[in-house]
Parts: C-alpha cells; sequence; structure tokens
C-alpha cells in the first residue's frame, strides 16, 4: 500500500524524465544525421600575383613649328624663343606673345590627352602593379538524384593537377560541365561577384571560401595546391541511401580573375546556364586562383531541406 502511494506521487515526475529523455533521444539522433551529413569536399588552387603582361601608356614625340628640334627630347631652342620677346630677332610686340600663346595652348593640350589616355587604361584595366581583380561565387543546389555529381567532383579532385595555370582552368571547366550536365535536378542557385584591386583581391577570396567552409564539419577530401589528401569513409546512417525527396547536393565555386566578370544574377535556368557558361569560358590567362566546394562529398549523403534554409539562405529557387 505504502509502495503504491510512492508511485502515485511520484508518477508526474517520472512522465517528465521519459518526456526529456525521448526529446533529447530524437535531438541528438538528428544531430548525428545532420553532422555525417554536412562533410564536405574541396578542391582548387592558385594565388593572387602581379600579372606578367606589362603595359606602358603611349608617349607621343612633336615637333616644334619652325625646325627648333623636338618635344619630348631638347625643347624648342633658342633661335625659335628668343625672337618671341624681342631679343635676337625682330617677331617682338602683340604678334610674338600671340605666338607664344598658341604654343603654350598647344602643349597643354598635349599633356591633357596622354594624361587622359593613362587614367582611361587604369580605370578600365588597372595600372600595372594593381590591375582590376574580379572575384565571384557561384552555388549551386540540386536534388539528391544528381548523386553522379558527387562522384564526377570526386573523380576530378582526385585527378586534376592544382599546381598550374592549365591544370586550374581544366578544373573550372570540369567542374561547371559536370553541373551543366545535370540541368534536370537544377533546384536553387546564387551568385555574388565583386570587383576589387589585385591588392585587396586575395582578401576578399578567402572570405567567401572561408565562409563555405565553415558550414562542414570537416573537410573528407580535398586537393589544394596539388596536396591531395583523403579522409576514410564514413559509415553511413541506417536507411541514409535511400533518398527522400527534398534532399539536396550543394556545390560551390569561387573564382579570382583579372579583369570584369559580371555574372547574372539568378532568376532561371537561362541565367544559371549563362552564369556556369561564363565562368567555365574564363582562360588560364586571366584565371587567378579558383576553389569548388561540394557538400555532401560521400556517396549516399545529402542535406535535408532544413539544413538547406538554414546554412544557405541566400540560394533563389529556379
Amino acid at each position: 500500500m505504502m509502495a503504491q502511494k510512492l508511485f502515485q506521487r511520484f508518477k508526474p515526475f517520472l512522465k517528465s524524465l521519459v518526456v526529456v529523455g525521448l526529446m533529447l533521444t530524437l535531438i541528438l539522433g538528428q544531430a548525428d544525421g545532420a553532422l555525417a551529413a554536412r562533410a564536405g569536399g574541396r578542391m582548387g588552387g592558385g594565388s593572387f600575383r602581379a600579372p606578367s603582361r606589362t603595359y606602358a601608356p603611349p608617349t607621343r614625340t612633336y615637333r616644334g613649328p619652325a625646325g627648333g628640334g623636338y618635344y619630348p627630347g631638347g625643347g624648342f631652342g633658342f633661335p625659335f624663343i628668343m625672337p618671341i620677346f624681342g631679343i635676337g630677332g625682330g617677331f617682338g610686340g602683340l604678334f610674338s606673345i600671340l605666338i607664344f600663346l598658341a604654343i603654350a595652348n598647344f602643349l597643354v593640350r598635349s599633356f591633357q590627352g596622354v594624361s587622359t589616355e593613362t587614367e582611361e587604361y587604369e580605370s578600365g584595366y588597372g595600372s600595372q602593379s594593381n590591375p582590376l581583380v574580379s572575384v565571384a561565387k557561384l552555388q549551386v543546389g540540386l536534388l539528391a538524384e544528381a548523386r553522379s555529381l558527387q562522384e564526377d567532383l570526386n573523380r576530378i579532385a582526385r585527378t586534376a593537377n592544382t599546381s598550374s595555370d592549365e591544370g586550374l582552368a581544366q578544373l573550372l571547366q570540369e567542374t561547371t560541365l559536370s553541373l551543366l550536365r545535370h540541368p534536370d535536378y537544377w533546384a536553387y542557385a546564387a551568385t555574388d561577384d565583386k570587383q576589387t584591386r589585385l591588392l585587396s583581391a586575395e582578401q576578399e577570396f578567402n572570405r567567401l571560401a572561408l565562409a563555405e567552409r565553415s558550414k562542414f564539419t570537416g573537410e573528407t577530401l580535398t586537393n589544394i595546391n596539388n596536396r591531395l589528401q583523403q579522409a576514410d569513409p564514413v559509415a553511413a546512417l541506417p536507411g541514409s541511401a535511400d533518398q527522400q525527396p527534398g534532399e539536396y547536393i550543394v556545390a560551390t565555386v569561387v573564382v579570382g580573375v583579372q579583369g570584369k566578370l559580371d555574372l547574372p544574377t539568378i532568376h532561371s535556368e537561362q541565367d544559371l546556364r549563362r552564369a556556369l557558361s561564363q565562368i567555365g569560358a574564363v582562360s588560364s590567362e586571366r584565371l587567378l586562383a579558383v576553389e569548388v566546394l561540394w557538400t555532401p562529398q560521400q556517396s549516399g549523403e545529402t542535406l535535408t531541406a532544413d539544413e538547406l534554409i538554414a546554412e544557405y539562405p541566400e540560394l533563389q529557387l529556379v
């Protein structure tokens, strides 16, 4: 009788403990699944160096109107200048002053023309030591059924030569081609690009790449500057191979390119196709650096719709 009374007395507390235990089990179980699904891969390389090509603003040579030599390179000569001031000739007076003003005006316009050409070059292409650089990011969210994309990216990462300009350009082309081959699975996409100068471009590039890397719980396959590293495969969660609707794979491409690279804002599949083609067409001469990141890296794992919304809120439906 006493035991029954004690049970009835503590019964509400026992129910609360059972509920709390169930909640903790569900939360921890979902957390483990999220952690397993967010490991990523990464490949690329490059460096933000000054371009090898040099540029010299155009120079002009001007002949003095009366055989007095050339400019630049020796002035107009005293036989021409001195008569203006009435010394050594008979051209003094108002006529000489008018000639002097005309020559002065000619020289000022000539210097302004050279200065304008130099400014136009620097505004369009940048100076030789600090040229214009575009740093851009293209991100694509694909339905989980596009499992061959993971296999393509894994293969590219294992075989790409990421220590040369040509190898990085080929990596970029193969990645964009792989994405272009899966239009039926395109679900979301977004672009972000910024034009800056070479001295600050590396900081902007690293900011974009680090922001994406921070979303991974680990990097299970990397090939950066030809240093290949691969972690041991993690066992898939029970039932994770049978993907449900609303699960995704996310691939991100970050590039640093000499000159302008204006990517379209993504509103449709046509915009995404144009952005992929534009990035994939960047030549090795213009490409400074590239990083390709994708998650999940291991086949059979995907991101849930909740994870996609939480980690990639900038993605737009295509």
